[in-house]
C-alpha cells in the first residue's frame, strides 16, 4: 500500500478551507440575475448568515436598486486612472471583513490598471483562496470558448471574457432563463434601460434572433455543465475523481509561434473537450530557430499569450521537439490516447502559407485514425 505524502493531505485541506462559489448565468441583461442575487441574499440573511455585497450593478434598474437596502455593502475603492475616479470592487476590505458570502456582479468585468488583478473573476479566485463563499453572475457571451460563436450570431465584438475553468470550479450554477418576447417586452417598457437607450437597443442586440440563439447557448451550457459535474460527482463517489467520461476521446489542439488561428482553436477545442467531457491538450512543436534564446520577441509574445489562454480554458499544454513536425504530433497523440485533433487552416499567401498547406496535406494523410479538425472559418471543417 501506497504511504501517503503529507503534502497531499495538506492540499486535501487547503481544498477544504476554500470558499464556495455559486454562479448565475443568463443569455442578456434584464433576464434577471443580480435581481436573483440580491433576493437570495435577503432570504440568507433572515437566515442568520452573514451576507455582504461586494459590488452589484443596479444600471439605473428601480426594482433591483430596492433590494440592496438593508443589506451591507463593503464601500468600493476610488482610483485614479488618466484624470478620472474610478470605482472598483475592494477586494481588500472584503477579506478583511471576512463574511459568509459576498455578491459579486458582472464577473467578466476588467478591472481599472493599477488594481491588484486585471480581471474581477481573479478577485473571486482571491477571495475564494481566503475561504470566503462567492455569489457571482455574468451572461453566457462572456464566456471565453462561445467569444467566436456569439460574435458570428450576434454582430457584436465581445471584448471582456471569463475563462472556462471559471465555471468549472463553480460548485452551483443556475441558469436564469426568461422567454426572449417577455424580455423584449420588459425593454420596452424601460425596465433594462433608459427610454432613449431602448430603440438602439432593439436594432443592435436585442433583436429576436440573437436573442433566441444566446438563450440556446445558455440552456445547452448550463446543461452540459450540469452534467459534467453529476459525472464527476459519480466517479469521486467510485473513487476515480477528475477521470473523464472516455479516456480515448482525448482531444489536441496544435498551435504554433505565430498561428493566426491560435484563439479560435483554443475556443473550438475547449468546446469539443468539454462536450465530451474529456482531457484536452494544447501541443506546441517547438522547431530549432524557436529554441527559447533564438526565438524573435513578437513570436515568443504572441506564443506566450496562447499558452496562457490555454492554461485559462483548462487545457494541459504541452511543448514538444522534433525535427519531423507531423510525426511528432502524432506520435504524442497515439501515445495519449487522443481521438480528436485540432489544427489551424493554412494561410494564402507567402511562403509560411506553403509550409502550413503542406503540414495540413501531411495531416490529412496520415491521421486516418483520428477525427481531424481543420479550423479557421465560422466552423470547423471536420476531415473524413
Amino acid at each position: 500500500m501506497t504511504r501517503p505524502r503529507a503534502e497531499d493531505f495538506l492540499e486535501l485541506i487547503e481544498r477544504l478551507r476554500r470558499g464556495r462559489l455559486k454562479v448565475y448565468i443568463g443569455f442578456a441583461a434584464g433576464v434577471g440575475k443580480t435581481y436573483r442575487m440580491l433576493e437570495e441574499a435577503h432570504a440568507l440573511t433572515k437566515r442568520g448568515v452573514d451576507v455582504v455585497v461586494g459590488l452589484v450593478e443596479t444600471h439605473g434598474r428601480v426594482d433591483t436598486a430596492a433590494l440592496i437596502h438593508g443589506l451591507e455593502v463593503i464601500p468600493r475603492r476610488v482610483l485614479e486612472y488618466r484624470g478620472l475616479r474610478v470605482e472598483e470592487m475592494d477586494l481588500d476590505a472584503i477579506v478583511a471583513r471576512r463574511p459568509g458570502i459576498v455578491l459579486v456582479d458582472e464577473v467578466a468585468h476588467s478591472n481599472v490598471p493599477g488594481s491588484r488583478h486585471a480581471k474581477r473573476y481573479e478577485d473571486v479566485y482571491a477571495l475564494l483562496d481566503a475561504g470566503i463563499n462567492v455569489i457571482g453572475a455574468f451572461n453566457i457571451q462572456h464566456l471565453e470558448s462561445l467569444k467566436d460563436l456569439v460574435e458570428e450570431a450576434t454582430g457584436v465584438e465581445i471584448r471582456e471574457t471569463v475563462p472556462d475553468t471559471f465555471l468549472e470550479q463553480a460548485d452551483q450554477v443556475v441558469n436564469l432563463d426568461l422567454a426572449v418576447e417577455d424580455l423584449l417586452e420588459r425593454l420596452r417598457a424601460g425596465k433594462i434601460y433608459a427610454p432613449e437607450k431602448v430603440t438602439r437597443a432593439l436594432e443592435h442586440f436585442f433583436q429576436e434572433d440573437k436573442l433566441s440563439t444566446l438563450r440556446e447557448l445558455a440552456l445547452r451550457e448550463v446543461a452540459e455543465s450540469l452534467g459534467r459535474a453529476a459525472l464527476a460527482k459519480g466517479n469521486a463517489a467510485n473513487g476515480e475523481a477528475g477521470a473523464p467520461l472516455r479516456g480515448s476521446e482525448r482531444v489536441m489542439v496544435c498551435i504554433s509561434s505565430q498561428s493566426p488561428a491560435a484563439a479560435t482553436l483554443l475556443r473550438r477545442g475547449s468546446r469539443l473537450a468539454g462536450r465530451l467531457n474529456t482531457d484536452w491538450y494544447v501541443v506546441y512543436v517547438e522547431a530549432p530557430s524557436e529554441s527559447p534564446e533564438r526565438i524573435d520577441s513578437g513570436s515568443q509574445r504572441i506564443l506566450l499569450a496562447n499558452i496562457q489562454k490555454a492554461n485559462e480554458l483548462g487545457a494541459e499544454v504541452v511543448r514538444l521537439r522534433g525535427r519531423d513536425l507531423v510525426a511528432t504530433l502524432l506520435d504524442f497523440a497515439r501515445s495519449h490516447a487522443v481521438a480528436h485533433i485540432l489544427i489551424g487552416r493554412p494561410q494564402r499567401r507567402g511562403w509560411r502559407g506553403l509550409l502550413r498547406r503542406d503540414f495540413v496535406q501531411r495531416m490529412v494523410r496520415e491521421t486516418e485514425d483520428f477525427d481531424l479538425y481543420i479550423c479557421g472559418g465560422p466552423e470547423p471543417e471536420a476531415v473524413a
